[in-house]
């Protein structure tokens, strides 16, 4: 049965960040995941930086490869282990707080880490902004505010309009999202 930890204390993020920054890229996120039969598998999820514009297979390759080589001299991990760097893909996971901002409109799942008064845990709606550390999602059940800190695991879900929104370069990372101080 395979085990799956997104790196909650940040184990990795000041070994691997600078080299993936120097290198035009955003980290979205690191997941560890272990199984009887692959052992430790190290995803590292990448996106193109502010200033990059050509962002593609050929540059997550070259990315694993710098990393690779900081992993042979800093050792993170004892054992075995896969580093597999990707990019996230239209579906993506939603991780920081500005995420929700530039993804406004879009439908995305949140799960947070403990149920909300009413006892609900999951979520599924439009997101409708985010005030200082809240996310507005409007589901079929009503609007919430729910706390980022106290996200678990949130993602865009699939739809024909975030389909043709990223079709027509709506989430172009020069374009700076709105978020209230």
């Amino acid at each position: 049965m395979a085990k799956t930890l997104i790196d909650p204390e940040g184990r990795f993020y000041d070994l691997i960040n600078p080299v993936i920054e120097d290198m035009g890229c955003r980290l979205v996120r690191v997941r560890l995941t272990s199984s009887d039969r692959d052992g430790q598998i190290v995803e590292i999820m990448i996106e193109a930086g502010e200033e990059t514009t050509d962002f593609n297979l050929d540059k997550c390759a070259s990315v694993n490869r710098s990393l690779s080589a900081v992993f042979e001299v800093e050792d993170p991990i004892s054992g075995a282990y896969r580093l597999e760097v990707g990019s996230p893909g239209i579906d993506r996971p939603l991780t920081r707080l500005e995420d929700f901002a530039l993804y406004k409109d879009m439908v995305a799942k949140i799960e947070l880490h403990d149920p909300i008064e009413t006892g609900q845990k999951r979520f599924r709606g439009v997101i409708k902004g985010v005030d200082k550390e809240l996310v507005k999602l409007r589901t079929d059940e009503g609007d919430y505010e729910l706390p980022f800190k106290e996200f678990k695991k949130a993602g865009l879900v699939m739809t024909d309009e975030l389909m043709e929104a990223s079709k027509n370069g709506q989430f172009n990372k020069t374009k700076k999202s709105e978020t209230k101080e």
